[in-house]
């Protein structure tokens, strides 16, 4: 007669080991990964700082001498600002990668080990496409809209643009694509919570593509279509792209 041995129950996975720490400690130790993540930030901008001359003069202008637009400062203070501003996002850029790794260690001790895998991953991946946007608009998309600026000058009209003004147009451009490339990420996100599944983001393409070129219309600059589709035609893969994930999400899921 066999005997039935009792099972093993397995063990939960653990929390991070560590005391526990009271509501006080824990403001302590969310003040005390800020302030770290404001010191990487002061960091990153003394970098910034260093190479302020070649960030302003070759990155940041780039895309106009590239359009052959002519810039110019309408301001008193407007070029020290300028290179202020340009170290200011430059050590927010550098700087953003360690704050994050701060966020992240506060937030591991209360996850469970593979809920840290998750986030570690998540956080690399929305690094990761934010990049690319902002690579995306820097190479593609504002070469393209500048050059359509520069093409309606005549030689009764130049086109000169106030350099605070060309300033707050590449930012804004660089940064909103970036954020428009975290598109699978939030995917992904929804598809783990069980909001997105992949059969609905299919049944719903071509509604999808109507409300992509709607986005591209109002979120470009320029009233032209051809850079309306430059700008839609990579919302339009990151929402193929983000079927994709969500279907293998699923897949892992079940």
């Amino acid at each position: 007669m066999a005997v039935e041995l009792p099972q093993t129950p397995t063990p939960p996975q653990e929390l991070e080991e560590g005391p526990e720490m009271s509501f006080w400690e824990h403001l302590g130790e969310l003040r005390r990964r800020l302030i770290l993540g404001l010191v990487g930030i002061a960091v990153g901008c003394v970098i910034a700082a260093v190479g302020a001359e070649w960030l302003v003069n070759t990155v940041l202008l780039y895309p106009a001498h590239r359009a052959g637009l002519q810039l110019q400062n309408l301001r008193p203070f407007g070029m020290p600002m300028l290179y202020v501003k340009v170290v200011l996002v430059a050590g927010v850029i550098l700087g953003a990668p360690f704050a994050l790794y701060q966020l992240w260690r506060f937030v591991a001790p209360g996850l469970y080990q593979h809920e840290r895998r998750w986030v570690r991953r998540m956080t690399l991946w929305s690094s990761l496409c934010f990049l690319l946007g902002v690579a995306f608009a820097y190479a593609v998309l504002l070469p393209a809209m500048l050059g359509f600026a520069a093409s309606f000058s005549s030689e009764q009209i130049r086109t000169v643009v106030d350099v605070t003004e060309y300033y707050g147009f590449v930012t804004t451009s660089v940064l909103l694509m970036g954020a428009v490339f975290e598109l699978p990420v939030l995917m992904s996100i929804g598809a783990w919570a069980g909001i997105v599944r992949a059969e609905v983001l299919r049944r719903y393409r071509r509604h999808a593509a109507v409300l992509i070129l709607i986005v591209a219309a109002v979120l470009t600059p320029t009233p032209d279509p051809i850079n309306q589709l430059i700008f839609a035609m990579p919302l339009y893969v990151l929402y193929e792209v983000s079927i994709l994930v969500v279907r293998w999400i699923e897949r892992r899921r079940s």
